[in-house]
C-alpha cells in the first residue's frame, strides 16, 4: 500500500512543487491549505505530515503541539517546513519530529520522508 504524506501549507505553489515529486515517487498526498482544517487529518490517516509554521495568521507550532497530545495523531511523524532562521529550536520546543528549512532541495525533502515513513 502506498504511504500517505500530508501537506499543511498554505502557499499552494509550494503544495503543488512537493506533490507532484511525491507523487511522482509512488506516494499518496493529500493537502490542507487551511490550518484550521488540521483537525480533520484523523479521516486521512498519513504516514507523514509536512507542516509548514506559517500559515494564514496561524502558528504551525500549536498545531505541532495539539497532534502530539491526541492519542489519534501522537505517533504521525511531523516534518516543520519554514522559511525562520530558528525552525530547528521551534520544531523541537513543538514535539516535531524533524524539520526542513525553506527553500529546500527536493532530494533532501525525500531523504527526510523517506526516513520517517520506514
Amino acid at each position: 500500500m502506498n504511504k500517505k504524506i500530508l501537506i499543511v501549507e498554505d502557499d499552494l505553489a509550494i503544495v503543488d512543487s512537493i506533490q507532484l515529486l511525491l507523487e511522482s515517487e509512488g506516494y499518496n498526498v493529500h493537502a490542507i491549505t487551511d490550518a484550521d482544517k488540521v483537525t480533520s487529518i484523523k479521516d486521512i490517516c498519513p504516514d507523514v505530515i509536512l507542516l509548514d509554521i506559517w500559515m494564514s495568521g496561524q502558528d504551525g507550532r500549536n498545531t505541532a503541539k495539539y497532534l502530539k497530545s491526541q492519542n489519534e495523531t501522537k505517533t504521525i511523524p511531523i516534518i516543520m517546513v519554514s522559511a525562520s532562521k530558528d525552525i530547528e529550536k521551534s520544531a523541537k520546543d513543538s514535539g516535531a519530529d524533524d524539520f526542513i528549512a525553506k527553500p529546500f532541495d527536493m532530494e533532501a525533502l525525500l531523504s527526510k520522508i523517506t526516513k520517517h515513513v520506514n
